[in-house]
Parts: structure tokens; sequence; C-alpha cells
């Protein structure tokens, strides 16, 4: 049985004939001797006999239209409920990042969400392989991920958003011989000693571009994520690195330079499942981190354009 069926079955009750209950509804006469028939093989009693034309209810029909009564009382609170926690705009949000997007977004969304009635955040930090960014959609409401300009797009089972198609530069100590060129290319870079991801991260895929492009494979000397720490190597003279050009703190003893000759971007989207979206706060989020990241690509765009007005 399902909850159409009780309703017709109570409207019968009230109403005394099909035809009215139709009437009622909406719907044609045949329609309602359709559901009560399907109703009627549930349940190993007669809910409904003739008196006359008429069509009217059992005893066991009776207590069925009466329980319906409830039942329906019980569905309207949870649909109210439902509504009351998809409209609320200051519910919890969960939102995981990779490490570089979350130093660089987590603080913009923590001040932009701190006023009363805002959602409250819950933060968590996840840097995973990029084919599995998608499976912490189950986990969290709203997911962080990475990818590079060129590799295939994201599930169909997850609602993605670019909130940013980031640069990857070449990050060398200060006082590197390569770090008087204005732009490198792969043949400047392939024969340093390298310092990148782990295997199943999407900036590995650079390197490959690079080794094609130059014709030699580059000696990976170290395997470090988190790039703050990637940074503090290259500073101390342990190799050069790829690098984001925005979500990355400007480092003292480091100079980035673009890399020319292959396609080094990143995406960072938002992944979420699109019920998630239903959700007031939810929604509140996602627009708070595309208006974070208009903020960060814009800020480079007026260095950019201050540093070569300064030349």
């Amino acid at each position: 049985m399902d909850e159409r069926q009780l309703r017709i079955l109570r409207e019968l009750g009230e109403l005394g004939s099909v035809t009215a209950v139709a009437e009622a509804l909406l719907v044609t006469p045949s329609a309602v001797s359709q559901q009560l028939r399907l109703l009627q093989r549930t349940l190993p009693v007669p809910l409904t006999e003739r008196q006359g034309r008429r069509l009217v209810l059992t005893d066991a029909g009776q207590a069925l239209a009466a329980a319906a009564v409830d039942v329906e009382t019980a569905l309207a609170r949870a649909r109210q409920a439902v509504e009351e926690f998809v409209g609320r705009a200051d519910a919890e949000v969960s939102v995981a990042a990779f490490h570089s997007a979350g130093a660089a977004l987590f603080p913009p969304l923590l001040r932009a969400l701190a006023a009363p009635g805002r959602p409250r955040l819950a933060l968590a930090d996840e840097d995973v392989p990029q084919e599995d960014f998608p499976r912490l959609t189950r986990v969290y409401d709203l997911v962080l991920a990475h990818r590079l300009d060129h590799a295939p797009p994201w599930p169909a089972t997850v609602g993605a958003t670019t909130l940013l198609r980031e640069p990857l530069d070449v990050a060398l100590p200060a006082g590197h011989r390569l770090a008087a060129k204005r732009r490198l290319s792969p043949r400047d870079v392939a024969g340093e000693p390298w310092i990148t991801v782990h295997d199943g991260f999407p900036v590995l895929a650079v390197i490959d571009a690079i080794a094609a492009a130059a014709g030699r494979r580059p000696r990976l000397a170290h395997r470090i994520n988190e790039f703050a720490v990637v940074a503090e190597v290259v500073a101390a003279g342990g190799g050069i690195a790829l690098m984001p050009r925005w979500t990355m703190r400007p480092h003292p003893r480091l100079v980035l330079r673009p890399l020319g000759g292959v396609r080094a971007r990143r995406h960072i989207d938002v992944l979420c499942r699109p019920e998630r979206t239903a959700r007031t706060a939810v929604r509140t989020v996602l627009t708070e981190l595309r208006h974070a990241a208009r903020a960060i690509s814009r800020r480079d765009t007026e260095e950019e354009g201050a540093a070569e007005g300064a030349g």
C-alpha cells in the first residue's frame, strides 16, 4: 500500500462513491478503481462492498481509512521536517579540500560566513588521488578537488563547478641559474632534479608531458604531496618543482617561472551530489566559494598588471 491508495480509501469513506472521489482528486473513476484494486491485493480481508449502486467501506476498510489519517499526518510532519532542514540558512555544511585549496579558500570562506544566521562550517582536509575525489561526496556536502586542464571530466554522478583554472609554474631557488629567464621550456628543466607528487596525483602528468616534449625523462629526486613542504625543499636546494601560481603563499627564497611548451594548468572544482544543493545552506556556501575564487584570480591579475607597469 502507498499514500495515494490510502488517501483514496479515506475519501471513499467520506464521499461515498468512486465518482465523487474521482472529482475530488481530479482523476478518472477508472484510476480510482484501479488503485483500490491494487490496495485490496495487499490485504487478506475485503475493504469495500457493494450496497446497491454504491461502493462502501467494510469494517476493515473503515479501520484502515481511520489509520490513513494518522499516516497522512505523520507524512505531513515528515515533509515539514525536510522542508525546514532544506530551508535552514544556518545549518551545518561540511566542506573538504585538498591542502593548497583549503589554505587559500578556507580563510575567506570562514570570514564571509562569520555573521549570525549564516551556515556553520565543518571543514576537513582530504588530499587523495584524482579518481577518489568523487567518492568523498558521500561524506561531505562539498568537496574541493583538482584535476589537470586536459584530464577527463568528473563522472556524471556528481555535480562539478569550476572555481579556478590555475597555472602551474616552475618553482626555483632564488639563486638558481634558470631564475634569470622570464619563461622556461621543457628542455630547460628536464635535466634538473625534480620534487613531485606521488603516483595518482594529477601534477605528475605534467612531468610526463615535460619528458615527452624534451625527449628525456626528468629525475624524480623527492616525492612530496604537500606544497608547503615542497617549497621548503626547493628553497633548500633539493630540486625544482611545479607549484600553483595563486593558491600558494609567496616564499621569500623562491621564484616562480611560467612553463611553455606543455599544458601546465589545473582546475580547482567543487564536487557535490546534486541533491545536496537543494539545501539553502549548501547553496550559500557554494556562492561564497565562487566569490573567494574570483577574488583570488582578480588579485593575481591586478598584481601582474602592476608588475608590468613598474617594468
